[in-house]
């Protein structure tokens, strides 16, 4: 493909030379962004007076039909182009001519590139929290329908306590809640314009970088050029967030892959998302489980390559930073691969109550609230502590446990026992009686899933309307694709292009004429 930016050189690099520079085959994925972007910019070059009413639609209507042609499959990519943007800006010229080489006008491919990565970045972001929710989603309803299984909780890797399995469950989802609210506010960041801080100092041309803005949907512009594209710390934020997000992910997968062995036996995985090996018949593996604890080291991988790529870097663009955008899109891959396996995997899971609740039986894990029992009957705390002990090692000398210890025995220990002990160590009582906000007990865990649903906006929550701001809001922060016949009304006038945002996005009204003598500025601006 012959160089855009052919003069200064001749443009005759080595092929060599092409490859290593090309990255077409990394960010060919952000063509719809770009395509956008570019739509976006030709209308506001138009609005400002920059080129041609004209020429601008001629634009639009190229740049529709190139994207409808590459969603088609219509249009292949050409692999000897440098990037995304140079092979639309190409395709677009080869089509249109001089008409095709206005549309760079006040624009640079640093700051193009900026804006392609944001956008792209937060439209996987919103995919990712959607489907983070629906994983959440899924926990809620296994630890619902296992509500009253009783399981050992861990300490040490050391039966420590009597849990609720659905108070397991619903701390994998208090992670995850974290972990959208991360996104969420990383999305924040990442919703600014860069676009018109051209190469890094602006331009001489008299722009409206707040117009495009707001075409596309973003809450505001970079107020400085130079950070405008230069930032990437929305890139590590989000591979930062995505590798809390796949820790997560891979603690949980540690214990899908304990509990699912023969020595704890807690649940069962299903055929689909498990493996055999091709010389042990016996064996079922949790291959997918493993994986994803595998593939965290990979998002941090991409996290520690954005951070070395970006930290000796001056300002303000530099080629080095072309990089970056691999490490974004692996991270993004990554992270929706492990959570698109995950949700089925923990839906058609098999909760093993009877393994578990042996394995509650057979730990001493109720020694605590013997403990509790001493104390109630006016035994200091460390006192009870060290006859609960002595009474875990007497049970283990005569092969009991402290349900089926004799009273004798106890009192032996302690004179103060009762028979109400057997109450307190009783298995379920432990747990119900975990009554602290947090805790275990049912009445907690039931709390806990009503502040579940209330995040996931599901249930009582969803039936709350919608104020009506909220409405606008939610639809003023939809980017809005561009056509052709959105110059129509523009192209119509010969007086003034000042132009305004119309706040009814919904009827595709998305500007509005300034300049018609039945335009009343002062009471638009007062609405």
């Amino acid at each position: 493909m012959a160089k855009m930016w052919a003069g200064r050189t001749g443009g005759d690099t080595s092929p060599i030379a092409d490859d290593f520079n090309s990255s077409i085959g990394v960010d060919k994925r952000m063509y719809a962004q770009d395509i956008q972007g570019s739509m976006a910019h030709a209308v506001m070059l138009a609005k400002q007076g920059i080129i041609e009413f004209q020429d601008a639609e001629k634009l639009l209507e190229g740049l529709e039909a190139i994207l409808a042609e590459l969603d088609s499959g219509q249009l292949d990519f050409d692999m000897t182009a440098e990037d995304i943007h140079m092979f639309v800006e190409s395709e677009l010229t080869k089509r249109l001519g001089d008409v095709g080489k206005k549309l760079h006008t006040a624009r640079s491919r640093n700051d193009q590139v900026a804006l392609d990565l944001r956008m792209y970045t937060m439209e996987e972001i919103d995919t990712i929290i959607a489907m983070l929710k629906e994983l959440v989603q899924v926990l809620l309803e296994v630890a619902k329908a296992n509500q009253d299984v009783i399981m050992p909780g861990y300490t040490h890797l050391q039966r420590a306590q009597p849990i609720l399995f659905a108070h397991h469950m619903m701390a994998y989802a208090m992670m995850f809640l974290r972990d959208i609210d991360r996104l969420e506010d990383c999305r924040k960041r990442t919703n600014i314009s860069p676009i018109g801080s051209c190469a890094l100092a602006g331009t001489t041309y008299n722009t409206d970088r707040e117009f495009e803005a707001n075409a596309l949907g973003f809450d505001g512009i970079a107020m400085n050029s130079i950070d405008g594209v230069s930032d990437r710390d929305y890139c590590i934020e989000f591979v930062s967030d995505a590798s809390v997000l796949m820790m997560h992910l891979s603690r949980f997968s540690e214990e899908l892959v304990l509990w699912s062995s023969s020595e704890f036996g807690f649940i069962t995985l299903s055929d689909a998302f498990t493996t055999g090996s091709s010389i042990m018949p016996q064996k079922k593996n949790p291959d997918m489980a493993e994986l994803c604890r595998g593939k965290t080291g990979r998002v941090y991988g991409d996290l520690v390559a954005l951070l070395t790529i970006l930290k000796g870097i001056p300002l303000a663009y530099n080629k080095d930073m072309q990089e970056e955008k691999e490490m974004v899109f692996d991270a993004i891959d990554t992270v929706k691969k492990c959570i698109e396996v995950y949700i089925p995997m923990i839906a058609e899971m098999k909760v093993n109550s009877d393994a578990m609740l042996n394995a509650v039986k057979t730990g001493y894990i109720n020694a605590t609230d013997l403990a509790d029992y001493l104390v109630v009957k006016g035994l200091p705390f460390r006192d009870a502590y060290k006859i609960s002990g002595k009474a875990v090692a007497m049970c283990i000398a005569m092969g009991e446990v402290l349900e089926t210890l004799s009273l004798d025995n106890y009192k032996n220990l302690c004179s103060i026992i009762e028979e109400d002990v057997y109450d307190a160590l009783d298995i379920r009582n432990c747990v119900e009686r975990r009554i602290s906000a947090g805790g275990t007990s049912i009445q907690s865990v039931l709390k806990q899933f009503a502040y579940v649903e209330e995040k996931l906006g599901i249930g009582a929550a969803t039936s709350e309307e919608e104020t009506e701001e909220e409405a606008l809001a939610a639809n003023a922060e939809e980017p809005v694709v561009l056509d052709a016949d959105d110059l129509e009304p523009i192209a119509e006038t010969t007086g003034s292009v000042d132009m305004a945002i119309d706040s009814d996005w919904d009827d595709g009204v998305w500007v509005e004429l300034v300049g018609n003598p039945d335009y009343d500025e002062a009471a638009i601006a007062e609405e």
